[in-house]
């Protein structure tokens, strides 16, 4: 009973960090993630660990109230995530050094405009560009109709930049995107990291909500964690 009555407690008071309040204790997300881990059958593959977000109280086909952002998880996501560079001369060759998943020249973007199947492929297999920004108009001209609906337009970086730094970053990245959706799913991290990390990362995730809405306690319906194939678990 005595048990019972601290975990009402602990999840009904609220935690502060820069003036506003937490949706969710990191203690009980660590709960809800260890639950969500041994409640799941075991696979043959390594399964990622997900926060589903459902919110309410607003109305999403106003562009301004939709959540578009990009967030670096600060314990990684377990398994990273793939980055492609448009680049030529020294930045293509750090690219390359970086071991970035795709390095594009100005060539490579005339070929992909004229090739749409080949474009789609890599779209759908890198989560992140980045670009040196003299190229970012080309890009948008010719690519924009493949990587703009994906969300995944390059990030601009200056030319001649090392991206390392930048390819390092959005490894460890993920996309928080509603469009004109009530429910968002984010990935954070995978079932063989510690609950405790998750959690880290899950705080992040919830606190990119926490900032985009002033009365983030009235808009957010309710969180769910679960890894892959295993059933969601509750947690607000």
């Amino acid at each position: 009973m005595l048990h019972n009555l601290a975990c009402v407690r602990r999840r009904r008071v609220p935690l502060h960090y820069g003036g506003g309040e937490m949706l969710v204790e990191k203690g009980l997300l660590e709960e809800k993630i260890r639950e969500a881990i041994n409640g799941a059958k075991n696979r043959n593959f390594r399964e990622s660990v997900e926060l589903a977000v459902n919110l309410r109280n607003i109305d999403m086909k106003k562009p301004e109230n939709r959540i578009d952002q990009l967030i670096t998880l600060p314990k990684g996501l377990g398994k990273q995530r793939k980055v492609g560079v448009f680049a030529r001369g020294e930045t293509a060759l750090k690219a390359r050094d970086a071991n970035a998943d795709a390095v594009i020249s100005p060539e490579d973007i005339d070929e992909l405009a004229k090739n749409k199947r080949e474009a789609r492929k890599l779209a759908n297999r890198i989560h992140f560009f980045v670009a040196e920004a003299p190229l970012m108009p080309e890009i948008g001209k010719k690519l924009g109709p493949v990587l703009g609906p994906r969300g995944k337009m390059p990030q601009p970086i200056p030319p001649g930049s090392d991206p390392t730094p930048f390819i390092n970053r959005l490894r460890n990245s993920v996309r928080v995107r509603t469009r004109d959706k009530m429910t968002f799913h984010a990935p954070v991290g995978t079932r063989d990291m510690d609950p405790s990390d998750i959690a880290d990362n899950a705080v992040e995730i919830l606190k990119a909500v926490e900032n985009k809405y002033e009365n983030a306690q009235q808009i957010v319906k309710s969180v769910y964690v679960k890894t892959t194939m295993g059933p969601a678990v509750r947690v607000i």
